[in-house]
């Protein structure tokens, strides 16, 4: 008899499990990498032919549209609505010029000539979603990080939400705990908060989003005292005060541009840039992370599924959204 009982338990257990796991995101199941094989063949090596001409020309465009991509993600879901541009007369606000993507992102051109030449090889087919998603992996691949499959098939989103930039995405101050919060809204775990946030190996910052750590941390009129000294001392004579809150400082002072496990060796040294960065190292609840990342291998291949999962928050499938001609705008009509 409990035996029996017990059996039944594990039934439903299971049963409850499967049905949990296909309510994650039942859109997410109709993305695949093989998406656009007959409909447009050329879709990757067009976005990566493009990419690599742009990081010849920039070499900071790989970091940006990464950022770009989880920044699109976490507002919305991965549809595109970080592209849009503001049509105030449709009462269309973008999310690209509010909160934390005011001045900051860019790489929209790259997205827009990667998009014309694919409009040209199959018009009304790619959308700029899976261009984003595409271009952003390209850009890590071509640092020196890792390369992943990239599910494709998501549409473009028709709406923007400007609002929800300052409640999605966590802040340069943020506290492991709100991180851990805030990706957990999206349904990625403690795990995945510190493989992502490795994609601050590589990159820029402005000096506005850490000043406060340099000369005046938490009110109290002293620096941060967790940071490294050196590092402090270079930050400082980078970022003085009075200075140009917007000049730009390389995330990792290591090896800086290159896509590696670097960013987790500096935060078991205190040399995070942002609070944000270095709370992952000062936080029993992603320490162990931490040093785990710090094993290339593991890292990498942690972050590429991580940026599988992430790639799946909210995507639109079907026939929900549009395949947007020009990703700046929603197509009319």
């Amino acid at each position: 008899m409990a035996e029996a009982s017990q059996k039944l338990s594990m039934f439903w257990f299971l049963t409850i499990s499967i049905v949990a796991t296909l309510l994650v995101s039942p859109a997410s199941g109709q993305l695949s990498t093989g998406f656009y094989s007959r409909t447009c063949p050329s879709v990757l090596s067009t976005v990566r032919s493009t990419m690599t001409s742009a990081v010849r020309s920039d070499g900071r465009v790989g970091a940006s549209l990464l950022r770009m991509h989880f920044h699109d993600c976490f507002v919305q879901g991965c549809e595109a609505s970080v592209l849009l541009d503001d049509v105030p007369s449709a009462g269309l606000i973008g999310e690209k010029n509010v909160g934390a993507n005011a001045g900051s992102l860019r790489g929209f051109q790259v997205i827009d000539n990667i998009k014309s030449a694919l409009e040209n090889q199959c018009p009304g087919t790619v959308s700029c979603a899976d261009i984003l998603a595409i271009a952003a992996r390209d850009g890590v691949n071509l640092a020196g990080g890792p390369s992943w499959n990239v599910e494709l098939g998501r549409r473009d989103g028709i709406s923007a939400n400007a609002a929800a930039v300052g409640t999605n995405l966590p802040g340069p101050g943020s506290s492991a705990g709100q991180i851990i919060a805030q990706f957990g809204a999206q349904g990625l775990d403690t795990t995945d908060v510190v493989a992502l946030s490795g994609g601050h190996t590589f990159g820029k910052s402005q000096c506005f989003q850490f000043s406060g750590r340099l000369f005046n941390f938490a009110n109290t009129g002293a620096p941060d005292p967790s940071i490294d000294p050196a590092l402090l001392g270079r930050l400082q004579a980078a970022c003085p005060q009075g200075g140009n809150g917007a000049a730009l400082v390389d995330f990792d002072q290591a090896t800086p541009g290159q896509f590696d496990s670097s960013y987790y060796n500096n935060l078991l040294i205190n040399r995070g840039l942002l609070t944000s960065d270095q709370t992952l190292q000062n936080s029993g609840q992603t320490t162990n992370t931490v040093t785990a990342f710090t094993d290339q291998n593991t890292f990498f291949s942690q972050f590429s599924r991580s940026m599988i999962k992430m790639g799946r928050i909210g995507v639109l499938t079907g026939s929900a959204g549009q395949i947007r001609t020009n990703c700046r705008r929603v197509n009319s009509g």
